[in-house]
Protein backbone atom coordinates (compact mmCIF):
# COMPACT_ATOMS: atom_id res chain seq x y z
CA UNK A 1 0.00 0.00 0.00
CA UNK A 2 2.51 2.66 1.36
CA UNK A 3 5.06 1.55 -2.18
CA UNK A 4 1.85 2.24 -4.55
CA UNK A 5 1.65 6.11 -2.81
CA UNK A 6 4.86 6.31 -2.43
CA UNK A 7 6.23 5.47 -5.95
CA UNK A 8 3.11 7.58 -7.39
CA UNK A 9 3.53 11.03 -8.48
CA UNK A 10 3.42 13.87 -5.76
CA UNK A 11 0.17 14.91 -4.65
CA UNK A 12 -1.58 11.97 -6.74
CA UNK A 13 -4.76 10.68 -5.09
CA UNK A 14 -6.21 6.89 -5.00
CA UNK A 15 -9.42 5.73 -3.97
CA UNK A 16 -10.03 2.46 -1.89
CA UNK A 17 -11.73 0.48 -4.98
CA UNK A 18 -8.55 1.78 -7.13
CA UNK A 19 -6.27 0.82 -4.55
CA UNK A 20 -7.66 -2.70 -4.30
CA UNK A 21 -8.15 -2.90 -7.87
CA UNK A 22 -4.14 -2.87 -8.05
CA UNK A 23 -3.46 -4.87 -5.31
CA UNK A 24 -5.61 -7.97 -5.91
CA UNK A 25 -6.90 -7.29 -2.08
CA UNK A 26 -10.37 -6.86 -1.20
CA UNK A 27 -11.80 -3.21 -0.44
CA UNK A 28 -12.10 -3.99 3.25
CA UNK A 29 -9.11 -5.50 3.94
CA UNK A 30 -7.04 -2.26 1.75
CA UNK A 31 -9.37 0.53 3.77
CA UNK A 32 -8.39 -1.09 6.99
CA UNK A 33 -4.42 -0.58 6.05
CA UNK A 34 -5.31 2.83 4.48
CA UNK A 35 -6.74 3.85 7.64
CA UNK A 36 -3.32 2.47 9.46
CA UNK A 37 -1.33 4.11 7.51
CA UNK A 38 -3.03 7.37 8.50
CA UNK A 39 -3.33 6.40 11.67
CA UNK A 40 0.83 6.53 11.72
CA UNK A 41 0.81 9.76 9.50
CA UNK A 42 2.29 7.67 6.46
CA UNK A 43 -0.90 8.57 4.49
CA UNK A 44 -3.10 11.80 4.40
CA UNK A 45 -7.12 11.06 3.79
CA UNK A 46 -8.46 13.83 1.45
CA UNK A 47 -12.20 13.23 1.01
CA UNK A 48 -14.75 10.94 2.79
CA UNK A 49 -17.28 9.49 -0.56
CA UNK A 50 -15.65 8.41 -1.86
CA UNK A 51 -12.37 7.97 0.83
CA UNK A 52 -9.00 9.24 -1.24
CA UNK A 53 -5.26 8.48 -0.05
CA UNK A 54 -2.09 10.28 -1.05
CA UNK A 55 0.99 10.20 0.35
CA UNK A 56 2.59 12.24 3.14
CA UNK A 57 6.68 12.82 4.08
CA UNK A 58 6.49 9.35 5.82
CA UNK A 59 5.15 6.97 3.09
CA UNK A 60 8.34 6.16 1.42
CA UNK A 61 10.42 5.15 4.76
CA UNK A 62 6.87 3.07 5.41
CA UNK A 63 7.34 1.80 1.66
CA UNK A 64 11.01 1.11 2.49
CA UNK A 65 10.19 -0.89 5.80
CA UNK A 66 8.17 -3.49 4.18
CA UNK A 67 10.44 -3.53 1.08
CA UNK A 68 11.76 -6.87 1.93
CA UNK A 69 8.00 -8.45 2.46
CA UNK A 70 6.75 -10.91 -0.10
CA UNK A 71 5.64 -9.03 -3.50
CA UNK A 72 1.85 -8.34 -3.64
CA UNK A 73 -0.17 -10.09 -6.45
CA UNK A 74 -1.54 -7.02 -8.72
CA UNK A 75 -4.27 -8.92 -10.00
CA UNK A 76 -7.44 -10.02 -8.17
CA UNK A 77 -7.12 -13.09 -5.77
CA UNK A 78 -8.83 -16.07 -7.46
CA UNK A 79 -11.93 -17.21 -6.36
CA UNK A 80 -11.35 -20.84 -4.55
CA UNK A 81 -13.12 -23.71 -6.45
CA UNK A 82 -15.57 -25.03 -4.67
CA UNK A 83 -14.51 -29.00 -4.56
CA UNK A 84 -16.37 -32.11 -3.19
CA UNK A 85 -15.03 -33.22 0.52
CA UNK A 86 -14.36 -29.79 1.73
CA UNK A 87 -11.56 -28.76 -0.35
CA UNK A 88 -12.45 -25.33 0.43
CA UNK A 89 -11.35 -25.70 3.88
CA UNK A 90 -8.35 -28.53 4.21
CA UNK A 91 -9.07 -31.09 6.18
CA UNK A 92 -7.34 -33.02 8.91
CA UNK A 93 -8.51 -36.57 9.97
CA UNK A 94 -11.89 -35.30 8.28
CA UNK A 95 -12.58 -32.10 10.47
CA UNK A 96 -12.44 -28.70 8.28
CA UNK A 97 -9.28 -26.65 9.17
CA UNK A 98 -9.56 -22.97 10.33
CA UNK A 99 -9.44 -20.81 7.16
CA UNK A 100 -7.21 -17.58 7.60
CA UNK A 101 -9.39 -14.27 7.08
CA UNK A 102 -7.32 -11.26 5.12
CA UNK A 103 -6.52 -9.62 9.03
CA UNK A 104 -4.98 -12.80 9.41
CA UNK A 105 -7.54 -14.10 12.12
CA UNK A 106 -8.73 -17.18 11.25
CA UNK A 107 -12.06 -18.58 11.33
CA UNK A 108 -13.41 -22.00 12.32
CA UNK A 109 -15.74 -23.52 9.75
CA UNK A 110 -19.15 -24.43 11.41
CA UNK A 111 -21.84 -26.91 9.34
CA UNK A 112 -23.99 -26.01 7.00
CA UNK A 113 -26.41 -28.51 5.08
CA UNK A 114 -24.11 -31.64 5.89
CA UNK A 115 -20.94 -29.10 4.70
CA UNK A 116 -18.28 -26.90 6.10
CA UNK A 117 -19.86 -23.66 5.82
CA UNK A 118 -17.50 -21.97 3.72
CA UNK A 119 -17.47 -24.66 1.38
CA UNK A 120 -21.23 -24.12 1.06
CA UNK A 121 -21.49 -20.70 0.30
CA UNK A 122 -18.22 -21.22 -2.38
CA UNK A 123 -21.09 -24.03 -4.16
CA UNK A 124 -23.71 -20.89 -3.90
CA UNK A 125 -21.68 -18.73 -5.70
CA UNK A 126 -20.44 -21.17 -8.18
CA UNK A 127 -24.29 -21.95 -8.74
CA UNK A 128 -24.92 -18.04 -8.80
CA UNK A 129 -27.23 -18.20 -5.55
CA UNK A 130 -27.16 -15.00 -3.69
CA UNK A 131 -27.31 -15.25 0.15
CA UNK A 132 -28.38 -13.33 3.12
CA UNK A 133 -27.09 -14.45 6.78
CA UNK A 134 -28.83 -13.02 9.10
CA UNK A 135 -28.68 -12.88 13.09
CA UNK A 136 -27.43 -10.55 15.93
CA UNK A 137 -24.33 -8.60 15.69
CA UNK A 138 -21.03 -10.29 16.96
CA UNK A 139 -21.97 -13.67 15.51
CA UNK A 140 -19.65 -13.89 12.83
CA UNK A 141 -21.41 -13.40 9.59
CA UNK A 142 -18.70 -10.90 8.29
CA UNK A 143 -16.12 -13.41 9.36
CA UNK A 144 -17.38 -15.96 7.15
CA UNK A 145 -17.80 -14.30 4.76
CA UNK A 146 -14.52 -13.15 4.68
CA UNK A 147 -13.32 -16.58 4.97
CA UNK A 148 -15.10 -18.12 2.19
CA UNK A 149 -14.25 -15.61 -0.51
CA UNK A 150 -10.67 -13.84 -0.40
CA UNK A 151 -11.09 -12.10 -3.63
CA UNK A 152 -14.65 -9.76 -1.20
CA UNK A 153 -15.41 -5.98 -1.83
CA UNK A 154 -17.64 -5.01 1.39
CA UNK A 155 -19.95 -1.74 1.19
CA UNK A 156 -20.75 -0.94 5.16
CA UNK A 157 -23.88 0.14 4.55
CA UNK A 158 -25.99 3.02 7.10
CA UNK A 159 -28.80 5.22 6.34
CA UNK A 160 -26.55 7.52 4.91
CA UNK A 161 -25.47 5.22 1.83
CA UNK A 162 -26.03 6.76 -1.76
CA UNK A 163 -26.11 5.37 -5.28
CA UNK A 164 -22.88 6.89 -5.45
CA UNK A 165 -21.75 4.85 -2.89
CA UNK A 166 -22.63 1.80 -4.71
CA UNK A 167 -22.02 3.00 -8.81
CA UNK A 168 -19.38 5.66 -8.15
CA UNK A 169 -19.08 9.59 -8.58
CA UNK A 170 -17.36 12.04 -9.57
CA UNK A 171 -14.38 13.52 -7.35
CA UNK A 172 -11.94 16.42 -7.60
CA UNK A 173 -8.41 15.60 -8.86
CA UNK A 174 -5.72 17.38 -7.90
CA UNK A 175 -5.67 19.93 -10.90
CA UNK A 176 -9.16 21.31 -9.59
CA UNK A 177 -10.96 19.10 -12.27
CA UNK A 178 -13.35 15.82 -12.04
CA UNK A 179 -12.81 12.06 -12.76
CA UNK A 180 -15.63 9.76 -12.21
CA UNK A 181 -14.39 7.26 -9.76
CA UNK A 182 -15.95 3.84 -9.68
CA UNK A 183 -18.09 2.76 -6.60
CA UNK A 184 -17.43 -1.22 -5.15
CA UNK A 185 -20.49 -2.22 -7.19
CA UNK A 186 -19.00 -1.38 -10.52
CA UNK A 187 -15.30 -2.48 -9.59
CA UNK A 188 -16.80 -6.63 -8.09
CA UNK A 189 -18.73 -6.40 -11.96
CA UNK A 190 -16.00 -5.64 -14.23
CA UNK A 191 -13.00 -7.79 -12.05
CA UNK A 192 -15.53 -10.74 -11.39
CA UNK A 193 -15.55 -10.43 -7.68
CA UNK A 194 -17.68 -11.07 -4.45
CA UNK A 195 -19.37 -8.28 -3.24
CA UNK A 196 -20.64 -8.15 0.52
CA UNK A 197 -23.38 -5.84 1.59
CA UNK A 198 -22.72 -5.67 5.22
CA UNK A 199 -25.91 -4.33 6.72
CA UNK A 200 -27.45 -4.12 3.93
CA UNK A 201 -31.04 -3.48 5.42
CA UNK A 202 -30.52 -0.18 7.15
CA UNK A 203 -29.40 0.83 3.45
CA UNK A 204 -32.26 2.46 1.76
CA UNK A 205 -34.68 1.32 -0.09
CA UNK A 206 -34.42 3.43 -2.97
CA UNK A 207 -30.51 2.97 -2.90
CA UNK A 208 -30.35 -0.91 -3.09
CA UNK A 209 -32.71 -0.36 -5.99
CA UNK A 210 -29.79 0.70 -8.32
CA UNK A 211 -28.30 -3.15 -8.16
CA UNK A 212 -31.11 -4.81 -8.33
CA UNK A 213 -30.59 -5.34 -12.13
CA UNK A 214 -27.20 -6.71 -11.39
CA UNK A 215 -28.19 -9.16 -9.64
CA UNK A 216 -31.03 -10.68 -11.77
CA UNK A 217 -30.90 -12.46 -15.32
CA UNK A 218 -29.57 -9.15 -16.97
CA UNK A 219 -26.53 -8.65 -14.75
CA UNK A 220 -26.12 -5.48 -16.14
CA UNK A 221 -26.72 -1.80 -14.41
CA UNK A 222 -26.40 1.58 -16.00
CA UNK A 223 -23.94 4.47 -14.85
CA UNK A 224 -25.87 7.36 -15.93
CA UNK A 225 -24.39 9.60 -14.22
CA UNK A 226 -21.31 8.56 -16.22
CA UNK A 227 -22.41 8.77 -20.31
CA UNK A 228 -24.66 6.22 -19.40
CA UNK A 229 -22.32 4.06 -19.17
CA UNK A 230 -23.66 0.28 -19.49
CA UNK A 231 -21.74 -2.02 -16.83
CA UNK A 232 -22.00 -6.07 -17.36
CA UNK A 233 -20.83 -8.44 -14.82
CA UNK A 234 -18.16 -10.50 -15.53
CA UNK A 235 -18.12 -14.54 -14.68
CA UNK A 236 -17.64 -14.84 -10.86
CA UNK A 237 -19.39 -11.63 -10.19
CA UNK A 238 -21.46 -12.08 -6.60
CA UNK A 239 -23.79 -10.60 -4.38
CA UNK A 240 -23.89 -11.65 -0.58
CA UNK A 241 -25.18 -9.69 2.68
CA UNK A 242 -25.67 -9.55 5.84
CA UNK A 243 -28.74 -8.45 8.10
CA UNK A 244 -29.41 -7.76 11.67
CA UNK A 245 -32.60 -8.14 12.65
CA UNK A 246 -32.23 -6.39 16.20
CA UNK A 247 -30.71 -3.43 14.99
CA UNK A 248 -32.58 -0.37 15.19
CA UNK A 249 -33.53 0.65 11.18
CA UNK A 250 -32.88 -2.75 10.08
CA UNK A 251 -36.05 -3.51 7.90
CA UNK A 252 -35.82 -6.65 5.33
CA UNK A 253 -38.19 -5.21 2.54
CA UNK A 254 -39.69 -7.49 0.41
CA UNK A 255 -37.79 -6.61 -2.66
CA UNK A 256 -34.66 -7.45 -0.76
CA UNK A 257 -35.37 -10.79 0.62
CA UNK A 258 -36.94 -12.17 -3.17
CA UNK A 259 -33.47 -11.45 -4.23
CA UNK A 260 -31.54 -13.53 -1.99
CA UNK A 261 -32.71 -16.95 -2.88
CA UNK A 262 -31.34 -18.33 0.60
CA UNK A 263 -31.55 -16.70 3.81
CA UNK A 264 -29.36 -18.48 6.83
CA UNK A 265 -29.81 -18.03 10.02
CA UNK A 266 -26.39 -17.04 11.96
CA UNK A 267 -26.04 -17.35 16.03
CA UNK A 268 -23.25 -17.62 18.46
CA UNK A 269 -21.17 -21.22 18.29
CA UNK A 270 -21.00 -21.28 22.04
CA UNK A 271 -19.03 -24.75 21.53
CA UNK A 272 -16.07 -23.12 19.58
CA UNK A 273 -15.91 -20.69 22.69
CA UNK A 274 -15.39 -23.24 25.32
CA UNK A 275 -12.91 -24.82 22.62
CA UNK A 276 -10.83 -21.50 22.48
CA UNK A 277 -10.53 -21.71 26.02
CA UNK A 278 -12.73 -18.49 26.99
CA UNK A 279 -13.78 -18.86 30.80
CA UNK A 280 -16.39 -21.73 30.88
CA UNK A 281 -18.69 -19.74 33.60
CA UNK A 282 -18.78 -16.57 31.15
CA UNK A 283 -19.79 -19.60 28.32
CA UNK A 284 -22.79 -20.92 30.65
CA UNK A 285 -24.52 -17.44 31.18
CA UNK A 286 -24.43 -16.17 27.59
CA UNK A 287 -25.90 -20.02 26.79
CA UNK A 288 -28.50 -19.35 29.59
CA UNK A 289 -28.83 -15.47 28.32
CA UNK A 290 -29.11 -16.86 24.76
CA UNK A 291 -32.02 -19.72 25.88
CA UNK A 292 -34.04 -16.82 27.63
CA UNK A 293 -33.37 -14.64 24.54
CA UNK A 294 -34.92 -17.29 22.54
CA UNK A 295 -38.19 -17.38 24.67
CA UNK A 296 -38.20 -13.62 25.04
CA UNK A 297 -37.78 -13.08 28.59
CA UNK A 298 -34.47 -11.00 27.46
CA UNK A 299 -33.45 -8.99 24.15
CA UNK A 300 -29.62 -9.89 24.73
CA UNK A 301 -27.26 -12.24 24.98
CA UNK A 302 -23.60 -12.22 24.43
CA UNK A 303 -22.56 -13.32 21.20
CA UNK A 304 -18.95 -14.80 20.48
CA UNK A 305 -17.43 -11.39 20.08
CA UNK A 306 -18.25 -10.53 23.04
CA UNK A 307 -17.00 -13.83 24.75
CA UNK A 308 -13.65 -13.05 23.28
CA UNK A 309 -13.50 -9.58 24.59
CA UNK A 310 -14.35 -10.94 27.77
CA UNK A 311 -11.60 -13.43 27.51
CA UNK A 312 -9.23 -10.43 26.58
CA UNK A 313 -9.92 -8.02 29.33
CA UNK A 314 -9.91 -11.28 32.34
CA UNK A 315 -6.38 -11.80 30.53
CA UNK A 316 -5.51 -7.78 31.25
CA UNK A 317 -7.74 -7.38 34.20
CA UNK A 318 -8.90 -10.39 35.94
CA UNK A 319 -11.99 -12.15 35.59
CA UNK A 320 -13.82 -9.82 38.38
CA UNK A 321 -13.35 -6.92 36.11
CA UNK A 322 -14.66 -8.93 32.94
CA UNK A 323 -17.67 -9.96 34.46
CA UNK A 324 -18.45 -6.56 35.77
CA UNK A 325 -17.87 -5.02 32.34
CA UNK A 326 -19.94 -8.16 30.87
CA UNK A 327 -22.91 -6.94 33.09
CA UNK A 328 -21.88 -3.01 32.23
CA UNK A 329 -22.46 -3.48 27.88
CA UNK A 330 -25.91 -4.74 28.61
CA UNK A 331 -28.30 -2.93 27.04
CA UNK A 332 -30.27 -0.82 30.41
CA UNK A 333 -33.72 -2.61 28.80
CA UNK A 334 -31.88 -6.26 30.06
CA UNK A 335 -29.06 -4.83 33.18
CA UNK A 336 -31.28 -6.12 36.04
CA UNK A 337 -31.74 -9.48 34.69
CA UNK A 338 -28.16 -9.91 33.54
CA UNK A 339 -27.28 -8.80 36.51
CA UNK A 340 -29.01 -10.93 38.49
CA UNK A 341 -28.20 -14.11 36.13
CA UNK A 342 -24.40 -13.36 36.93
CA UNK A 343 -24.78 -12.21 40.19
CA UNK A 344 -26.32 -16.06 40.53
CA UNK A 345 -23.49 -17.70 38.64
CA UNK A 346 -20.81 -16.35 40.69
CA UNK A 347 -22.24 -16.54 44.43
CA UNK A 348 -21.35 -12.64 44.79
CA UNK A 349 -22.84 -9.64 43.85
CA UNK A 350 -21.83 -7.94 40.91
CA UNK A 351 -21.82 -4.33 39.60
CA UNK A 352 -21.19 -2.46 36.11
CA UNK A 353 -17.64 -1.90 35.74
CA UNK A 354 -16.67 1.67 37.22
CA UNK A 355 -13.96 4.00 38.32
CA UNK A 356 -13.70 3.41 42.24
CA UNK A 357 -12.16 6.55 44.74
CA UNK A 358 -9.29 8.38 43.99
CA UNK A 359 -6.35 6.73 44.75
Amino acid sequence: MAKVLATSPWGAEFSVTELAGMLGHSGGAVGNACETLVTRGEAERVGSKPRMYRATGLTAAAAQRTATAPPVPRSPAPRPAAQPGGAAASTSGGKPQPVTRPNGQRYHPRALANLPDVEALQRLREASVPVLLYGPPGTGKTSLIEAAFPDLITVAGDGDTTVGDLIGEYTQDTKGGYRFVYGPLVTAMQEGRALLLDDATLISPKVLAAMYPAMDGRRQIQVKVHQGETITAAEGFYVIAGHNPGVHGAVLTEALASRFSVQIQVGSDYDLAAALKINGTAVRIARHLATSQQAGEVGWAPQLRELLAFQKIADVLGTGAAFANLVGIAPLEDRDTVTEIVTKALGRPVTALALGRQL
